[in-house]
């Protein structure tokens, strides 16, 4: 009696403790299921380079000065316009995506494109080797010269090694900053090419150094101002399109080419050359006088 009346608890016990152990592993099994499909979406999320995740986003944020004429610059409706915001565009365009201009001191443009707020800087960058050793670059879309810019009445400054011991003004980090320095010139940083050229007429310096472009552009738009060209590098600089280094940037880098390449096969590189620079400066055939 005492084995049959322990009999039936005992096996309720194991069927209820069997049941709830199926209950437990279809439990298990979901969520473990669930977390699998989670961490696979997360993996292929993760592995999506820089131009899928452009893709996806349905935009590539552009790094820009907006102020630096005819590169970038608002025109007298305050749109924003320029060689360089029509580059991004057409890119983006080719991209098949929207482009998201988002305007910034020269000085920050590199600092956030390394912390991801920007995916890409047009902005007239020059190719140079310390560059080169962070930043993959496109395949230039322009070329230019440097000029040294002096007040008309400046007999002193004739050539950039007349500018050891003498003061130059320039944006902080800028090539133009560089060249000031190794010629043995001190050079105050500011923010704009208009600050550069007013200190320029003001006396505050002796010099400063910029594109032939937008010092051409400038003069233009102010024919009065009393500033010339002393000197103007022999070397063509080319312009190019920086991102950060490494596999992330591969098909993004081809693409950018892919789309430069295509602008200038169709003419739009040379057209919009033409539109914002009076000139075709989309091929290194530039030398300087």
């Amino acid at each position: 009696m005492r084995k049959k009346s322990n009999f039936a608890p005992v096996l309720l016990g194991t069927l209820t403790a069997a049941l709830l152990l199926a209950g437990c592993g279809r439990s298990a099994g979901s969520e473990t299921a669930k977390a699998d499909t989670a961490s696979a979406a997360e993996s292929s999320s993760t592995s999506d380079d820089h131009l899928a995740r452009i893709q996806n986003a349905g935009k590539i944020t552009v790094g820009l000065e907006g102020d630096w004429q005819p590169f970038s610059y608002h025109d007298s409706d305050d749109n924003l316009v320029g060689y360089d915001v029509e580059v991004a565009k057409n890119i983006a365009s080719h991209l098949g995506v929207e482009a998201d201009l988002v305007e910034g001191p020269w000085d920050g443009l590199f600092a956030g494109m390394d912390s991801g707020r920007y995916d890409i800087v047009v902005n007239g960058v020059d190719i140079t080797p310390d560059r080169q050793q962070k930043y993959d670059f496109s395949d230039p879309y322009a070329y230019d010269h440097t000029v040294l810019i002096v007040r008309d009445d400046n007999t002193d400054i004739t050539s950039f090694e007349d500018l050891a011991g003498k003061k130059t003004a320039n944006s902080i980090g800028s090539t133009y900053q560089e060249i000031g320095e190794q010629y043995g010139a001190t050079v105050s940083g500011v923010d704009t090419l208009v600050e550069t050229l007013q200190m320029v007429q003001n006396g505050q310096v002796d010099a400063t150094l910029n594109a032939a472009t937008s010092f051409g552009d400038y003069m233009k738009a102010n024919p009065d101002a009393p500033l010339k060209i002393a000197a103007t590098s022999k070397e063509a600089t080319s312009y190019a399109i920086p991102m950060k280094k490494g596999d992330d940037n591969a098909s993004l880098l081809a693409a950018i080419n892919e789309a430069l390449s295509a602008m200038r096969e169709d003419g739009t590189l040379s057209s919009l050359s033409e539109k914002y620079f009076g000139d075709d400066l989309t091929e290194n055939s530039q030398s300087s006088q």
